[in-house]
């Protein structure tokens, strides 16, 4: 399981999780829920306690990683493999370009 915590404009708004069997899952905090209830990271996903579910990396968050020679770039460089979008994700959208930003979560057997 990989997970990644999801900011928008430095607040942190939620969960990204990438399980064992490969799916994905969103979750907002329920502090941003409360304190932000209308700044949502994408118009597909609302701010709401639902637990958003995929068997894809969502949309949104695919459109975060870098393309064409700048994937070419980020994929040798980091040595990941360009079908592995969690990963390329997480080692690219730390400090993207907009108001949502990635930050992984290291997990203590890595």
């Amino acid at each position: 399981m990989r997970q990644a915590k999801i900011f928008y404009d430095a607040i942190y708004c939620g969960l990204l999780t990438e399980t064992d069997d490969g799916e994905y899952t969103f979750a907002y905090d329920e502090v941003y829920i409360t304190d932000y209830p209308d700044q949502f990271i994408t118009f597909n996903m609302p701010v709401s306690s639902e637990l958003y579910t995929d068997k894809r990396l969502f949309p949104f968050f695919e459109g975060l990683i870098p393309e064409g020679w700048l994937l070419n770039i980020a994929s040798n460089s980091w040595k990941i493999n360009r079908n592995d979008r969690m990963g390329l994700l997480m080692a690219c959208c730390q400090n993207c370009i907009g108001a949502v930003s990635v930050e992984p979560i290291i997990q203590e057997n890595e």
